[in-house]
C-alpha cells in the first residue's frame, strides 16, 4: 500500500458504478437499486472509506453541521441535551458543533449569529433559556436559518419543539409529598425568568390548592438550578420557627442542596425532611439518599429535536411539535411525614 488516502473515485471502480451513485449512497438519498446500494457499502466497507466532509459539502450544496446552543448554569441538564443531540446526529452523519454563550441580550444574539454564519450550519438546536428568546427567533428569522427548540416558552412560532408539561410534573410531585402526609412542603424555585421554573410552581400551587392546603409564601425561595442555591434556601427553610417537613426544589442540583443543608443542621433525611428534586441528572442517584425525581427525559428530549431539525433539513418539510412523557421515581429521600398518617 502507498498510504494514499483511499478516495470516492476509487469507491465507485470497486462497486463498478458512477461516482454520483456513490456519493447518493453515501448521502442515504432515495431512488438507489438496494442491489446497487449493497455494492457501494460493500466497496466502502472493503476499502475503509471515510468520506471527507468538504468533499460531502461539494456534493451537495450542504455544511453537513448542525450547531447547539446554550446557556444553563445545570452541568447535569447541559451534558444530557449535549448527548443526546450528539447521538442523533452521528447516526444521520452530520457533526454536531457546540456553542455556549453567556452574557447580555445583545451580545448572545450576535455570538450565536456570527457562530451560525462563520460555521457555515444547516441547522441550529437551541436549548433553554435561549429556547425562549422572542429576539433570538426573529434573529434566526432574518438569517433564514433553521432550527429547532428545546422546552421553549408559550411563544407562538412555526419552528418545531420539543418539551414535556413541566406544570403537569410539579403538581405530581407534590401531590406524591401531599400522599406521604406532608403538609407544610417548601418549594425552591429555579432560574428566575426562566420559563419551565414558573411552570413547575404553578404545579406545586395547584396541587396545594386541589387539596385545600393553604400556599405559605414563606415556604417558598428563590433559587437559580445551582447546588448552592438549593444550600442557602434550605438552610433558610429549616431556620423558619415551623419548618417544613418536606422540600421540592426545581432541580436535583439544587435538591442535592437541600440534602446537604439538612445534614448540615442535623435534620434526619427522610424521617424529619422529606427531599425530591426535579430532572432524574446523575447526581440524583450518587447523592445519599438518592433523590426522589421527575424524570425528565433530558437526553431524549435533546434526541428529538435533533431529528426534528435533521427531518427538517432533509426532507425539506416542517415537522409537528413533540411532547415527551415524564415520570415520578420514587427513592429513599422521601417518607412518611412524621407524626401524619399517609393518604
Amino acid at each position: 500500500m502507498s498510504g494514499r488516502r483511499t478516495s470516492i473515485n476509487d469507491v465507485a471502480k470497486a462497486a463498478g458504478v458512477a461516482i454520483k451513485t456513490v456519493s447518493r449512497v453515501l448521502n442515504n438519498e432515495p431512488n438507489v437499486r438496494e442491489e446497487t446500494r449493497a455494492q457501494v457499502l460493500a466497496a466502502v466497507k472493503r476499502l475503509n472509506y471515510h468520506p471527507s466532509l468538504s468533499a460531502r459539502s461539494l456534493a451537495s450544496r450542504r455544511s453537513y453541521l448542525v450547531g447547539l446552543v446554550y446557556d444553563n448554569p445545570s452541568a447535569n441538564y447541559t451534558i444530557e441535551v449535549q448527548r443526546g443531540a450528539l447521538a442523533r446526529c452521528r447516526e444521520a452523519k452530520f457533526l454536531l458543533l457546540l456553542h455556549e454563550v453567556a452574557g447580555r441580550t445583545e451580545e448572545v444574539m450576535q455570538d450565536i449569529l456570527t457562530f451560525a454564519n462563520q460555521t457555515h450550519l444547516d441547522g441550529l438546536i437551541v436549548a433553554p433559556p435561549l429556547s425562549e428568546s422572542a429576539e433570538l427567533i426573529r434573529a434566526l428569522d432574518a438569517q433564514a436559518l433553521p432550527f429547532v427548540r428545546i422546552a421553549p416558552n408559550e411563544i407562538k412560532h412555526r419552528s418545531p419543539y420539543v418539551d414535556i408539561d413541566d406544570e403537569a410534573a410539579a403538581r405530581e410531585m407534590t401531590e406524591y409529598l401531599i400522599g406521604l402526609g406532608h403538609r407544610s412542603i417548601g418549594f425552591i424555585i429555579g432560574r428566575p425568568g426562566h420559563f419551565a421554573s414558573g411552570e413547575r410552581l404553578r404545579g406545586y400551587k395547584a396541587a396545594l390548592k386541589n387539596h385545600k392546603i393553604p400556599y405559605v409564601p414563606e415556604y417558598v425561595r428563590q433559587g437559580d438550578f445551582l447546588f448552592d442555591s438549593g444550600l442557602e434556601m434550605t438552610r433558610q427553610l429549616l431556620a423558619l420557627p415551623k419548618r417544613p417537613t418536606a422540600i421540592f426544589a426545581g432541580n436535583d442540583d439544587m435538591a442535592a442542596g437541600a440534602l446537604m443543608a439538612a445534614h448540615e443542621m442535623g435534620v434526619a433525611v427522610p424521617a424529619q425532611l422529606s427531599v425530591a428534586g426535579f430532572d432524574d441528572a446523575a447526581i440524583a442517584r450518587t447523592v445519599w439518599p438518592p433523590l426522589t425525581t421527575i424524570c425528565q427525559p433530558t437526553y431524549q428530549l435533546a434526541y428529538r429535536a435533533a431529528d426534528l431539525l435533521l427531518e427538517m433539513l432533509l426532507s425539506g418539510t416542517t415537522p409537528k411539535p413533540a411532547r415527551l412523557a415524564h415520570t415520578l421515581v420514587r427513592r429513599d429521600s422521601t417518607a412518611v411525614a412524621p407524626n401524619s398518617k399517609p393518604k
